[in-house]
């Protein structure tokens, strides 16, 4: 063989190679976008909305179309400054062009999840340079079940998520830009993202691109550059958010000390009395929880990030991994969804490992995670199988939802089988298994927790009882925000309960709202007076059996596990 035709024999061999990686470049994005329809879209319209976070962000941002007032969140008429209003902007303009239903309340969550979904694709694409890398990291963070899970719940973190996530693709998009112009343009993009965050969920979207940047900017002996062009990012994220920041104390003045100490000094440096208090360690359990069906690769994944950490590529994830979870883990309060802006820079470091093996012809660590995932699956059959024996869990009538229940597990064990059998060529197989999950587990609860979870779907069964009354009252904010949400009517007055609206209630024109356990007869007697009074009450314990004995007796009656419906008539004058 000639030295002229050896170029030609090695081009050969790359053929193949090149081939298939164009494939996949052609294939990766209509898969995803197919798998965003089947397993996030679809699913939004075959479940109640969950309490208390769907009905409450339902049914603030419904009342936002109602009043017009697109400045301070109300919650049923009542001052609630738990969060900003973007938020709401976002579940609102989704009921504004989808309707007041349940696709419109949670397409903001799937939209969020699906573009922080493209932007680990076009993160991958910009560090790595490789088609399979890229799928493979956009498949990782779409099936990492928290991710995938929340895309289909109507509350603030998804949305809150992808401004994180958008913030730190931008940095590193300016920082790794070869022009002025597009430098400039990704700390602009930096400063949008900052602004929409602070106006979703707070300050912490201020303060999560710094903690990350200047460590990395540092190291990188670039802090000059992160001061210059850091001031257009903090230029833009003021023009973003200081309009709305002074309308909002222009109308309500206690808005932001009551959000800045509830919110933030409290959540997060309070001790044992923080809202939402966790021990230190809280999210290192759940850190493999929230990464199903792929948890067995982060050891490996850690591993090689600690091997690889001097590479600049690698740092910046790593970075971007490990400093928000150290920070979450020190504050006091915590909630699980707390470390979602954790989970895009572990996918990307995820999917950069799993593409390593596969081109080492390496599977062991793939096929171990097959076998855990048809373990955990076969454990759930067995459990299902002996409750449903023992304690009847699903009623006779209940058998669809059942069989639903035993499909999401099968699917989830061929999955994983198929995995552990072939683990370079079928290594993303459990994707499929936690799709099901998502698509088909909240269509197949047991009655028992769908009348408790979800009571809109009852209240909607009698709905057109319910709207021709004149006076509403629940002893639930659960069911009272699903009443209001579902009659459009954000006036339902609030039985022997405060919880979360303490600070709105706590103003003296809302005395009215409230109903005392003393007061609660004289309250009917007057409303009865001027209409029919429609009543929701959850019945769960001696003392809600009292509060419904307090009623009168000639209403109708409808009960469906803990929550019971009642219709009183206009009293004869």
């Amino acid at each position: 063989m000639t030295s002229e035709n050896k170029p030609l024999h090695h081009a050969a061999l790359n053929l193949p190679r090149l081939h298939q990686s164009s494939l996949i470049e052609r294939f990766a994005i209509p898969g995803l976008v197919l798998a965003f329809v089947v397993f996030y879209l679809l699913p939004l319209m075959t479940h109640g909305l969950w309490i208390p976070d769907e009905t409450r962000y339902g049914q603030i941002s419904q009342e936002m179309l109602q009043s017009g007032n697109w400045v301070a969140p109300h919650f049923m008429g009542i001052r609630y400054f738990e969060k900003p209003i973007a938020g709401y902007w976002m579940i609102a303009i989704g009921q504004a062009i989808f309707g007041e239903n349940l696709f419109g309340v949670r397409i903001a969550s799937a939209l969020s999840s699906g573009v922080s979904v493209w932007l680990a694709y076009l993160l991958a694409r910009r560090l790595w340079n490789n088609p399979r890398i890229s799928a493979a990291c956009a498949l990782l963070y779409m099936s990492f079940g928290l991710i995938a899970g929340q895309a289909g719940y109507a509350n603030l973190d998804p949305q809150f998520t992808l401004w994180v996530n958008l913030s730190l693709v931008a940095i590193w998009f300016a920082i790794d830009s070869n022009t002025p112009r597009a430098r400039l343009g990704g700390w602009a993009l930096l400063g949008f993202a900052c602004g929409m965050g602070l106006m979703t969920k707070g300050f912490l979207a201020l303060m999560l691109p710094v903690l990350i940047a200047l460590p990395y900017m540092i190291w990188q002996r670039r802090f000059g550059e992160l001061v210059r062009y850091g001031l257009v990012a903090v230029a833009v994220a003021a023009l973003v958010s200081v309009p709305w920041a002074l309308a909002v104390h222009a109308r309500e003045p206690d808005f932001w000390r009551f959000f800045f100490w509830h919110e933030h000094i409290r959540r997060f440096a309070a001790g044992e009395d923080a809202q939402h208090a966790r021990p230190w360690w809280f999210y290192l359990p759940l850190l493999f929880a929230s990464t199903l069906p792929w948890a067995l690769l982060l050891p490996s994944t850690l591993l090689r990030t600690w091997r690889e950490k001097r590479d600049p590529k690698i740092a910046f994830l790593a970075l971007w991994f490990l400093l928000p979870l150290a920070f979450f883990s020190a504050s006091s309060g915590k909630l699980p969804t707390y470390i979602m802006p954790c989970l895009l820079p572990l996918a990307l470091l995820m999917g950069y490992t799993v593409m390593n093996w596969i081109a080492d012809q390496n599977g062991r660590v793939l096929r171990i995670n097959g076998v855990v995932n048809v373990v955990l699956a076969i454990a759930a059959l067995i459990a299902l199988i002996y409750l449903q024996a023992t304690r009847e869990i699903y009623e006779h009538t209940e058998m669809f939802s059942l069989s639903l229940g035993y499909i999401v597990l099968l699917g989830w064990l061929i999955a994983g089988s198929l995995q552990a059998l072939r683990p370079l060529a079928l290594w993303a197989m459990p994707a499929l298994g936690i799709g099901l999950l998502v698509a088909l587990l909240p269509a197949a609860m047991p009655a028992t927790i769908v009348n408790s979870k979800m009571p809109d779907q009852f209240i909607a069964e009698h709905q057109q009882e319910l709207s021709e009354t004149s006076s509403l009252l629940s002893n639930d904010l659960g069911a009272a925000s699903a009443l209001s949400w579902r009659l459009r009517r954000p006036q339902v007055d609030l039985f022997n309960t405060i919880g979360e609206l303490k600070y709105g209630l706590d103003d003296p024109v809302m005395a009215s709202r409230k109903v005392s356990l003393d007061g609660v007869g004289e309250w009917m007697t007057e409303a009865r007076k001027k209409g029919s009074v429609g009543v929701v009450m959850r019945v769960n314990s001696t003392s809600d059996e009292q509060q419904l004995e307090l009623l009168p007796i000639d209403g109708k009656h409808y009960r469906r596990g803990q929550i019971e419906i009642l219709i009183f008539s206009q009293s004869q004058p």
